[in-house]
């Protein structure tokens, strides 16, 4: 028997019976001139505004005008220790003990602070193990780190790249450089999800083969924290790195994350860029010309955190561990699903360049549209027009985000109806 094609009176049905419906209610959704609310599927690269932002905000921006320098003690948050409350949080989403964990800095300054700590060149090893393709920033950061080591990066960069006519690269493509070239690398970074192609990697698998062939192994998790069930205890990394304006909903610019595993805290002379906040809290303002690094990962902190770029994360963790992640990853795949039957019914000429498997997929869909990057422009343009919000990456690929958080069936419904009409008018 044929299934009949599905309606949005299915995708309403859906959402009345969604358990976490309750909680778009509870952030800021973008909307047009006459008040109306976009099709906002753009989290991958913004997460919307918990509305209860604006008041943590709001409390700091009093307790600043009403103490000045006495808030670092006395605000009703106090400022010096602002984010160990956070931390807890912060390790339960991502799997690990609440020592290894950090907020500070932005994602790309926390990636270098750790390639200076843990890429440590010597001899033959001394090539850093990349995916082709890697978010511009990341392939920056990493460019310069080897120049900074004197080193030509058409030498000791390899990048990884799928297999011709493949768009995803597969866990055994990565364990097999990692056999053959081990010996050269220095250092693996990678993605948790990478961004371009919404695949989601195996991290224990391939942080087991990094160690195995000697490598120094990091993670890469902007696409992953708050998207996926994360066990950073279990896979064991050297680090890894995120930010939290993303998925955690923490506004443009919000304040980044960083996990140290433990077994290098011990470690005597670990090379780190030190500054005066990761100096152990107990004699910091002692003002020692010895530097004593606190324990932890809150050691590898340069400067104290900026409190206004904190302070949503506050609301938006609220809402995570309301909904809990094993609630919000079942909401992400039953949206994953009822979007790929979407689409297969309305666009099947359309092949997503994320995979279909359930645990190599977070809530992201990359979708390659047919007839080069002018038709393409032309594709994301008219969604753009007509209220759409996801965006484009050339030369041809469209990326949409369903998170679970603010997302609806209905949602996801207009989009593959509004997908469908494009493909058509763009012809």
């Amino acid at each position: 028997m044929i299934a009949s094609p599905l309606s949005l009176e299915d995708a309403r049905a859906r959402d009345a019976a969604d358990p976490l419906r309750g909680l778009r209610s509870r952030f800021g959704l973008p909307r047009n001139d006459r008040g109306e609310p976009l099709l906002y599927l753009c989290g991958h690269s913004l997460g919307l505004m918990p509305l209860a932002a604006r008041d943590e905000v709001a409390q700091e921006l009093e307790d600043w005008e009403r103490l000045g320098v006495i808030g670092h003690h006395s605000a009703r948050r106090p400022w010096i220790p602002y984010q160990e409350a956070l931390r807890p949080q912060i390790a339960q989403l991502v799997g690990c003990r609440d020592d290894e964990v950090v907020l500070m800095n932005s994602l790309t300054v926390n990636l270098h602070l750790m390639l200076a700590s843990f890429y440590r060149p010597a001899g033959a090893r001394r090539s850093i193990l990349i995916e082709a393709g890697a978010f511009p920033s990341d392939r920056y950061a990493v460019i310069s780190q080897l120049q900074w080591h004197g080193l030509d990066p058409r030498e000791s960069l390899i990048e990884l790249a799928a297999q011709p006519g493949e768009d995803v690269i597969r866990e055994e493509a990565i364990e097999s450089v990692l056999v053959r070239r081990g010996a050269q690398i220095a250092l693996v970074l990678w993605p948790g999800v990478q961004y371009l192609t919404g695949q989601a990697f195996d991290l224990a698998r391939i942080a087991a083969a990094a160690r195995h062939a000697g490598a120094v192994i990091g993670f890469d998790l902007a696409h992953s924290v708050g998207n996926m069930p994360l066990m950073l205890g279990e896979s064991e990394p050297d680090f890894a790195v995120w930010c939290s304006y993303k998925y955690l909903n923490a506004g443009p610019g919000a304040i980044a994350g960083c996990y140290v595993n433990a077994r290098h805290f011990a470690e005597p002379g670990r090379q780190r860029l030190a500054g005066w906040w990761g100096h152990e809290m107990a004699t910091r303002f002692e003002m020692t010309h010895d530097f004593r690094a606190a324990q932890g990962a809150p050691g590898f902190q340069v400067s104290n955190q900026s409190t206004l770029s904190t302070a949503p994360l506050i609301a938006s963790l609220s809402i995570f561990r309301e909904a809990g992640m094993a609630r919000l990853r079942a909401k992400t795949l039953a949206l994953s699903a009822f979007l790929g039957r979407l689409l297969a019914e309305r666009t099947p000429e359309l092949q997503p360049v994320t995979p279909p498997e359930t645990a190599a997929r977070g809530a992201q869909l990359s979708l390659r549209i047919d007839g080069g990057a002018t038709r393409g422009r032309g594709v994301f343009s008219w969604l753009t027009q007509h209220e759409v919000v996801c965006d484009w990456r050339e030369p041809d690929i469209i990326r949409v985000s369903h998170v679970p958080l603010y997302n609806s069936f209905e949602d996801v419904f207009n989009f593959a109806e509004c997908l469908r009409r494009a493909l058509r008018e763009t012809e």
